[in-house]
């Protein structure tokens, strides 16, 4: 074979398959959850911490009935802030993983502009991280991720032109057979509601199905707010929540 042709079929090969990695890149199965209910900008309140534990021990327990990673460990455990990094330690060292932790996570939160702007761009980095890169192609990924930057209306409006929101980046709006469309925003009272995001081989951009469950919890966590989408959350007095 001539070099210069056996050299076209080798750019063609690569080509080919730098193009099948990247539209195979999707992970299987993409589960978010809210952070704990919070006290201030720098830690989880009360009932908070109480769900961080609940959750590692039942819901994204190894090991529990109620799991939803029964028999399958997570390829990563993600957070992207200071309270969603407080409440998926629990859930890591359930599973004797590590967090990857920058500068931003351990910033307290403040909901300005500026502020947002930074886990905007964080955003971002991370899903495309997650949709491009092989190494979580057929994995399960657990997201512990600020509600504002899951889906937002408002934070959308005030970013008008980029996509800010998981619900943007991770084209939510486009996922068929959800009754009224998965939720343009994460009301502020929910902590209490897991989204699971099932992609196939198929259209690896836009998720095949989306999920939605509510969290109640077993004892010794049965105690634990369960409220409604929506519905305001009712706290016992002397949590320190706000």
């Amino acid at each position: 074979m001539a070099p210069k042709r056996a050299g076209i079929i080798v750019a063609i090969v690569t080509a080919l398959t730098a193009a099948l990695g990247s539209a195979q890149a999707a992970p299987q199965r993409i589960i978010i959850v809210r952070h704990g209910e919070k006290q201030a900008p720098l830690t989880l309140c009360s009932i908070g911490k109480e769900r961080a534990r609940a959750l590692a021990a039942q819901y994204l327990s190894p090991t529990s009935d109620m799991s939803l990673l029964k028999d399958v460990k997570p390829a990563a455990i993600l957070a992207i802030t200071l309270h969603t990094l407080e409440t998926a330690r629990p859930v890591a060292a359930a599973w004797d993983m590590a967090i990857a932790t920058n500068s931003l996570m351990l910033m307290p939160i403040r909901n300005t502009p500026y502020f947002n702007g930074l886990i905007n761009v964080q955003n971002r980095k991370v899903v495309r991280d997650l949709m491009e890169n092989p190494r979580w192609h057929g994995q399960t990924v657990v997201m512990v991720w600020e509600h504002f930057h899951i889906a937002s209306e408002a934070l959308e409006k005030e970013f008008a032109g980029q996509k800010v929101t998981l619900r943007q980046l991770l084209n939510l709006d486009k996922v068929k057979g959800v009754p009224g469309g998965v939720p343009k925003t994460w009301p502020n009272d929910n902590y209490n509601f897991f989204w699971i995001l099932d992609y196939d081989s198929v259209n690896a951009t836009i998720p095949a199905k989306f999920t939605v469950i509510r969290q109640f919890f077993a004892p010794p966590f049965a105690n634990l707010p369960s409220n409604d989408w929506g519905a305001p959350e009712v706290l016992p007095a002397g949590t320190g929540c706000t």
